[in-house]
């Protein structure tokens, strides 16, 4: 049986102070406060599930917030976006509101699938869906990668312009799927414009990277084998992950040639709420926290001279109540009405 082992990546090159000079202070500023308000509202939902006003599933984004904050800030929220069960930041930042998000946890009518969803199944007009199903996302984002191209040959037909990729974000777990290796042979074969994105936290569920998937790194070896250019991204790191997202995403728009990408994260947490995490060491998650995404983009714009610690405080406190206040909503709102249990069912 393989052991854990160190794996050496070859990140995309970039450089922040270019980064910070392309976007300027207003737009780094903005996207560190969502990054802050995933944070505070992830965190405020766990108190509130293990208080017991949301049950089901909760798999928390904690620590992983740079990657899915800089691919909507590097590509638009035009392009069509499909995740996995870990789907709470993505729908914050495609517009998704804190109340309507906490009260789908709470599982109340004012949610954002009435109530019906919980935390696995958030959508918005660009968002597909989370899905609760290991992979089950992979073969959703290439067809909606084939609809932008078909829709390219029907102009009559196609209502959105400025649509050019779907991006499909998945574990490091989902890659030993069928269908995730179906998918991308499909997306080869047929030129489909779609960036499949694996968000490699190095364990899926308590299982390793390492003894579960027969080669690393995931994206230069599997990608190889599908005739797809492949990169890896440093997902710890805001200004590396929107240069790399921003490269696939020009060059993408150009050939039209499906990309698979790597991004190496860390999760604060366990898999889900339930799993306390036993398999990793104190010493080892504190190294994983000792690169927390939230501080190097804050030192990155400390250092550029863009923001204060008084500032950065100030907006963490501006975004905990903000959720505060998402909080009471989903409290005070209604639960649905059972009569209502058979509305939007389309097969028996």
């Amino acid at each position: 049986m393989k052991t854990k082992k160190s794996i050496k990546y070859n990140f995309f090159p970039s450089d922040a102070s270019k980064v910070i000079a392309e976007l300027g202070r207003d737009v780094l500023v903005e996207q560190l406060k969502r990054m802050l308000l995933i944070r505070n509202f992830e965190m405020r939902a766990e108190a509130a599930y293990l208080q017991g006003k949301i049950g089901g599933f909760f798999h928390s984004y904690i620590g992983q917030e740079a990657i899915q904050t800089s691919a909507v800030c590097a590509m638009s929220k035009e392009q069509w976006w499909v995740t996995t069960y870990r789907c709470h930041a993505l729908a914050l930042l495609l517009d998704a509101t804190p109340n309507e998000l906490l009260a789908e946890l709470f599982g109340r009518a004012t949610g954002n699938a009435k109530g019906r969803g919980g935390s696995m199944h958030f959508f918005t007009e660009r968002l597909l869906g989370g899905f609760g199903i290991v992979g089950g996302q992979i073969p959703i984002a290439t067809g909606a990668a084939f609809t932008i191209n078909y829709l390219k040959s029907v102009p009559q037909l196609n209502t959105r312009k400025n649509c050019d990729v779907a991006i499909c974000f998945m574990g490091d777990g989902a890659v030993a799927q069928g269908a995730f290796h179906e998918s991308l042979n499909l997306a080869a074969l047929w030129n489909l414009p779609c960036i499949y994105v694996i968000e490699n936290n190095e364990w899926g569920m308590g299982t390793h990277v390492n003894r579960a998937i027969s080669v690393e790194p995931i994206a230069e070896s599997k990608g190889a084998s599908f005739g797809m250019e492949a990169y890896t991204f440093d997902g710890m790191d805001f200004f590396n992950c929107y240069s790399g997202f921003k490269h696939v995403f020009e060059k993408m728009k150009r050939d039209s040639r499906p990309v698979l990408v790597e991004v190496v994260s860390s999760r604060f947490r366990g898999h889900s709420i339930s799993d306390p995490g036993a398999y990793r060491s104190k010493e080892e998650l504190d190294t994983c926290m000792s690169r927390d995404p939230l501080i190097i983009m804050f030192k990155n714009l400390e250092s550029a001279g863009l923001i204060t610690e008084e500032q950065y405080h100030e907006m963490d406190k501006e975004q905990k109540e903000i959720v505060l206040a998402a909080l009471k909503f989903a409290d005070e709102s209604p639960w649905p009405d059972p009569i209502t249990l058979e509305e939007d069912v389309f097969a028996p």
